[in-house]
């Protein structure tokens, strides 16, 4: 829905215009075995200016109109011989397709309990008999125009959905793929595996790789802060400004850091910012040599001791342009395992009262030599099968000296 098709109410809100030619042109059937009542409704309508407009005498030939085509609004007479109103109101509403149909049922039934029977049978308003023009006339246009909006919010909501399932795709192709990952960090004797999940709605984490020279490459991981395809498209910004950045920086984490926050303040709108970890894998002389925007604090986890962390102590991306960061060194010892994940790991964990921290939970995989699954399995436990939010893990081992 675009800004052209709203208006501004009288409280100040804005909603949807509906164009009076689109609610005249929405297909009505009228249900009712007298021919004179008939008549009446269709002159009151062909006076209104409604254009498409049928009929039917009874239950049954009201059932196979509907069948063949739907309309947006029934107006239904209850009594009638055959299928009566009440009966063709249960069948509508068994069927999905007809499920939601507005039925504007008139009636000459003044009861209480006969009224309660009508909409227990599925009727959505009544229109009592004898009718009344300008009353059956405003009950036919509200309905008509709920179904009109109805309508409009299901495609606004399709093609949102259709934009979203593109951005998720988009988002998916920027990652690495195995094979990347097994190229890439073989040639620095490591083995790298990853953990990555899309929020259903997106979100601003994306990782990825810079091949560099000798046994060594850089990984980075951020997070754009917020939801959705605005912190999405700004993680996609980071990512190219990145593959851009890497050729000159990527041997020197802080350096990488800081060119990328100077380019990225004048990139992102204000309050807009990013939480970011890069660092170098060097696996001939075994160290990790990182700079951290307000990241995750990198994990390392070595075969005969508990977890070291780095630190995490630089201003996030976006902020203020001429932040420099530092650069620090975290041994990574053969057979040693470094852990980088999302800010947002912590929080579910931490949220969801687990009372684990991540740490314990790699810890104990490891020891118990199941390594990266038992970690993924016991994340996907903790935080549920569907999160509201971007969650990654990536796993770099190195190999075990012979």
């Amino acid at each position: 829905m675009t800004a052209t098709d709203l208006h501004v109410t009288e409280t100040g809100s804005w909603e949807p215009v509906l164009p009076d030619c689109t609610v005249l042109d929405c297909p009505i059937l009228v249900v009712d075995d007298t021919a004179f009542n008939r008549t009446l409704i269709g002159a009151f309508l062909a006076e209104a200016g409604f254009r498409r407009v049928s009929f039917a005498a009874g239950g049954q030939e009201a059932l196979a109109m509907i069948e063949a085509a739907l309309p947006d609004l029934l107006i239904l007479d209850i009594m009638m011989p055959g299928m009566d109103g009440f009966e063709v109101c249960r069948r509508l509403r068994a069927m999905p397709e007809t499920a939601d149909l507005p039925i504007l049922v008139q009636t000459a039934l003044s009861s209480g309990e006969d009224r309660n029977r009508a909409f227990a049978a599925g009727t959505t308003d009544l229109v009592s008999k004898p009718l009344e023009r300008t009353e059956l006339l405003a009950r036919v246009r509200i309905h008509l125009e709920d179904r009109v909006l109805i309508r409009r919010l299901q495609a606004y909501r399709a093609r949102v959905e259709a934009e979203l399932s593109i951005a998720r795709s988009m988002h998916e192709h920027l990652l690495p793929t195995p094979a990347q990952c097994a190229i890439v960090a073989a040639a620095a004797g490591c083995r790298l595996r990853a953990h990555s999940v899309i929020s259903p709605h997106l979100g601003g984490d994306l990782w990825g790789l810079l091949p560099l020279g000798g046994r060594r490459f850089g990984v980075y991981l951020l997070n754009v802060a917020g939801r959705g395809v605005s912190a999405a498209l700004n993680a996609f910004r980071l990512h190219t400004l990145l593959q851009e950045l890497g050729p000159v920086h990527g041997e020197d984490a802080a350096a990488l850091l800081t060119a990328l926050n100077d380019r990225a303040a004048g990139l992102l709108a204000p309050g807009e910012k990013a939480t970011m970890t890069y660092g170098v894998v060097d696996g001939a002389a075994g160290r990790f040599i990182h700079a951290s925007a307000d990241g995750a604090p990198p994990m390392i986890l070595s075969c005969d001791g508990g977890p070291a962390f780095g630190s995490a102590t630089g201003l996030p991306i976006g902020i203020a342009p001429g932040t420099r960061y530092r650069s620090e060194v975290m041994t990574l010892p053969p057979g040693g395992v470094l852990a980088l994940y999302s800010v947002a790991v912590l929080e579910a964990l931490d949220a969801g009262g687990t009372g684990i921290g991540l740490g314990w939970m790699i810890a104990r995989a490891v020891a118990e030599g199941e390594g990266f699954d038992a970690v993924v399995r016991s994340l996907g436990f903790a935080l549920g099968q569907v999160s509201g939010d971007d969650h990654t893990l990536l796993w770099i081992e190195r190999e075990a000296a012979e």
